[in-house]
């Protein structure tokens, strides 16, 4: 190990000295030359539609005054008179602070067994390979949460790999939600579905698109919501909770890089939504860093919603949600324009074939 200090010490020399001094001093890309149209690439590339930056803003501002809506609501039936009270019970209760990493685990595993009998009422096509839960071992205890795939033959399952360090320190609040997001019917379903679709190129089977892929997680944690899970109150809050931290993802990406917000503000705003310090200040960088690619969640999420309400609206009493559902999942990966298309295809073939009504 030792002899790779110099290279280590030379590269960190070279941050120092040339890459560093050579940053932008700015936080907005659109400090750079020609960075108005720079970002309003990225936001096309990131979110696979054709979006402004100020749309994009617009759109993240109403996500987040619906939701905290939603939670406020969710409060007041649960007796309290705001949000910020419902929430303060909640960051209190030690019903929901795990006491060690089994606990985790378990909860996680908890919440996919309750939903996997589910799957066909929601789905025609399913996954042929299992899914598994297991905590993230000691030398990568810093990852979070998150999904490994597994054999397209089922011989090794998909396996949703649980964030478990300092267990004492997390909270179960949000499980119910990231369960679904991880296992099934989101990372799991998706990926295990386009595994074994025999259409499907090879190389495509590795395309990864991220308005697609996470947008469709998101899909997924409310589906939850829609087959009769949370059941417990805080349970859903914590589903909500994850979708109001994309909303404001939208708010503060194009905040700092198209209206021209500063870290500070970025940061007073998360705190606002009710994102802690350590997660706001890591995010903050991250949007600073990688301009847009954190808008491709909730865009990826409302596109199928829109998708979703479209063909409800042309198909009325003849429309099936396994069937849309597999009309998502059956293509593989793919942007969300080409998705769109493709989904208002079959939209209109349903109806021809159907005699489908096509209600406003």
């Amino acid at each position: 190990m030792p002899k790779v200090f110099p290279a280590h010490r030379k590269f960190a020399e070279f941050l120092r000295t040339e890459y560093d001094p050579k940053g932008r001093p700015e936080l907005s890309i659109e400090s750079l030359p020609d960075g108005k149209r720079r970002y309003a690439e990225a936001v096309k590339m990131m979110t696979t539609v054709n979006i402004t930056p100020a749309e994009v803003h617009e759109l993240g501002l109403k996500e987040v005054e619906r939701i905290t809506a939603e939670m406020t609501k969710l409060a007041q039936t649960q007796g309290y008179t705001d949000l910020a009270s419902f929430r303060a019970a909640i960051n209190n209760d030690p019903k929901w602070k795990p006491q060690n990493e089994q606990q985790i685990v378990d909860d996680f595993k908890k919440y996919i067994d309750q939903m996997q009998p589910k799957l066909p009422e929601l789905f025609g096509l399913l996954p042929r390979s299992p899914v598994t839960v297991e905590a993230i071992p000691d030398f990568a205890k810093a990852e979070s949460t998150h999904y490994v795939a597994g054999t397209p033959d089922g011989k090794r399952p998909g396996r949703v790999v649980v964030a478990v360090a300092d267990p004492t320190k997390r909270t179960l609040v949000d499980d119910e939600a990231v369960a679904y997001h991880e296992g099934v019917p989101g990372h799991h379903m998706q990926i295990s579905i386009a595994q074994t679709l025999p259409d499907l190129p090879k190389f495509r089977l590795h395309g990864f698109y991220s308005a697609y892929a996470e947008g469709w997680a998101l899909y997924a944690e409310e589906l939850g919501k829609e087959i009769g899970f949370y059941k417990d109150p805080v349970s859903d809050y914590g589903r909500l909770s994850s979708e109001l931290f994309r909303a404001v993802r939208l708010v503060v990406d194009t905040g700092i890089h198209d209206q021209n917000w500063s870290r500070e503000k970025v940061i007073d705003y998360m705190h606002a939504n009710d994102v802690n310090d350590a997660l706001a200040q890591t995010e903050a960088d991250r949007y600073i860093a990688w301009p847009a690619q954190a808008l491709a969640y909730k865009m990826g999420q409302l596109t199928i919603r829109k998708l979703r309400e479209e063909a409800k609206t042309r198909l009325g009493a003849k429309f099936d949600i396994k069937a849309f559902h597999d009309e998502i999942l059956n293509g593989g990966a793919m942007p969300l324009d080409l998705l769109q298309e493709r989904v208002e295809r079959w939209i209109n073939a349903q109806a021809s074939a159907g005699g489908a009504s096509t209600g406003g």
